[in-house]
C-alpha cells in the first residue's frame, strides 16, 4: 500500500507561521491532502510539546492519533532545529530535522538541550549554539533509534550545502559521525535530478518534505513508501530510511525546483533574477546596485557536482513533480490562489478525492465529473510536464505558468477545451 508521509512541517508556535497549524488542524488537512503520516513539527516547543501529549494517543508503535475526532492521519514526533556555530573559521548555518521514537526520547533531546542553555521556549524552529555533529550525538544518544536529517540541504543561507554558511560535503560537517547520516531532504529549490550530479549523495536517500508554514502547504513535497497496514510504524519507516530500502520507498513527490525560492542566482532588493552564467560574468555581483547576490541552489549544486547534467545513477529513487492544486485553480481560473473563487473550488474538489488523488491518479474523466474543464486541462498538464516557471531566487518564489496568453484568451471565450 502507498503510504504518504510529510515529515517535515512547523507548529504556530515557529515564527512566520499561521496559527492555525493546531494537531486538530493539522489532522483535518492532512486528509484533505492524503498525507498518511505527517511530522509534528516544534517538538522542543514545551507549550506545543504540552499540546501533543495532550492530545495524542500513540496508536501504532511511534505514530500518533489525535484523541479526540475520526482521522486517518497519523503523526510522528519530529522538530527542526537551527545551529549557528563557528567551524573551520566561518559562521555555519545548518537546519537539520530530527525524528523521535517516543516522548521519552523527545524529554531526553530536551534535557539535554537544556543541560547546554538551549532556550527552547522562544521559537519553535529553535536557534541553538551547537555544532551539528554534537547535535547529532545528543539525539542518538537520547535514542539509537532516533534519526537526524539535514534540512532543506541546499538553501543558501541554512543548510549544509548552504552557498552562504555550508559545508562541502557530509563528512566534513559530520566528522566520522557521517555514517549515521542516512537521508538528506533536498528541499523544494532543488530535485533528485540535480542531487544525482553528486556520487557522494548516492550513499544517502534523497527524501522531501513540505516544511510547511500553512496548513495549505502540507504535502507540497512528500515521500511515497511501500508500507501494508498492518505493518505501519515509526521503526518501519526508519528502517527503510537507514537501509535504502529502495524496494519499500518507492517515489517522492517534488516541487519543480525552479519554483523554489532559490533555485537561481539573484537580489532581490533590485528585482534581479540571475542564471549562474550571468552571476559569473557580473563577478557574483548584482548588475543593478553592484552588491554580492544570493547565490542560490542551481549554481551550488554545479559548483559541487562531479557529474554532468542528466547522469541518473543505478539505484536513484523515481520522483513525480506537481504543482499545488490551488496553484493549477489559480492558473486555470486566472485569479489569485488564495482568492475566495480558487478556495471554493478547491474545497468542493478535495470533497470528492483527496489533492494527491487529484494530482496523480485521478482519471480524467472522473475528474471531469467534478472539476472545471479548465482546471481539468491544467492537471493534464502539469502531469505531462507541460508547463513553464519563471524561476525563484533570493527569497521569491518561482511563478509557474500553464496556459500561454495566446490559450487564455481561448479560454475566456470557452473555447480552449
Amino acid at each position: 500500500m502507498e503510504t504518504i508521509a510529510d515529515l517535515h512541517i512547523h507548529s504556530k508556535y515557529s515564527r512566520a507561521c499561521s496559527p492555525l497549524l493546531t494537531p486538530a488542524n493539522l489532522a483535518l488537512w492532512a486528509d484533505k491532502k492524503g498525507i498518511h503520516v505527517l511530522g509534528t513539527g516544534d517538538f522542543t516547543h514545551p507549550a506545543w510539546l504540552a499540546m501533543l501529549k495532550s492530545e495524542l494517543v500513540e496508536d501504532r508503535p511511534g505514530l500518533f492519533k489525535l484523541k479526540n475526532g475520526n482521522y486517518k492521519a497519523r503523526f510522528m514526533l519530529t522538530t527542526e532545529i537551527s545551529c549557528i556555530y563557528k567551524r573551520g573559521g566561518k559562521t555555519r548555518r545548518v537546519h537539520n530535522c530530527l525524528l523521535a521514537p517516543s516522548f521519552e526520547a523527545v524529554d531526553t533531546i530536551i534535557s539535554q538541550l537544556t543541560t547546554r542553555n538551549c532556550n527552547l521556549k522562544a521559537d519553535g524552529r529553535p536557534i541553538v549554539g551547537l555544532d551539528s555533529e554534537e547535535l547529532l550525538k545528543i539525539v542518538l544518544d537520547a535514542s539509537p533509534d532516533c534519526m537526524l536529517i539535514p534540512a532543506h540541504a541546499w538553501t543558501p543561507w541554512f543548510a549544509i550545502f548552504g552557498s552562504m554558511s555550508g559545508f562541502d560535503s557530509l563528512e566534513e560537517c559530520f566528522g566520522e559521525n557521517a555514517k549515521h547520516i542516512h537521508a538528506i531532504e533536498t528541499g523544494l529549490s532543488s530535485d533528485p535530478p540535480m542531487n544525482w550530479r553528486l556520487s557522494s549523495l548516492d550513499k544517502v536517500l534523497l527524501v522531501s518534505n513540505s516544511d510547511a508554514h500553512s496548513l495549505g502547504n502540507l504535502g507540497r513535497e512528500a515521500n511515497v513508501f511501500d508500507i501494508a497496514p498492518d505493518k505501519l510504524s515509526y521503526d518501519e519507516i526508519v528502517r527503510i530510511l537507514r537501509e535504502k530500502d529502495r524496494s519499500k520507498f518507492l517515489y517522492t513527490i517534488e516541487f519543480y525546483p525552479e519554483e523554489g525560492m532559490y533555485h537561481f542566482d539573484g537580489h532581490r532588493a533590485c528585482k534581479k533574477r540571475m542564471h549562474p552564467d550571468e552571476t559569473a560574468k557580473n563577478n557574483g555581483l548584482c548588475p543593478v546596485c553592484k552588491k554580492p547576490v544570493t547565490v542560490g541552489v542551481y549554481s551550488r549544486v554545479a559548483k559541487l557536482a562531479d557529474r554532468p547534467e542528466g547522469t541518473r545513477p543505478p539505484q536513484a529513487v523515481p520522483f513525480k513533480s506537481i504543482v499545488p492544486l490551488d496553484e493549477i485553480i489559480a492558473e486555470a481560473l486566472d485569479r489569485g490562489a488564495g482568492t475566495k473563487g480558487v478556495q471554493t473550488v478547491y474545497e468542493q474538489m478535495v470533497a470528492h478525492l483527496p489533492e494527491f488523488q487529484i494530482l496523480l491518479n485521478a482519471p480524467y474523466d472522473e475528474l471531469a465529473s467534478f472539476a472545471p474543464p479548465d482546471v481539468v486541462e491544467a492537471i493534464r498538464r502539469v502531469r505531462e510536464g507541460r508547463l513553464s516557471v519563471e524561476p525563484g531566487y533570493d527569497g521569491e518564489y518561482g511563478t509557474v505558468k500553464i496556459f500561454s496568453d495566446k490559450e487564455r484568451k481561448k479560454m475566456e471565450q470557452g473555447k480552449l477545451v
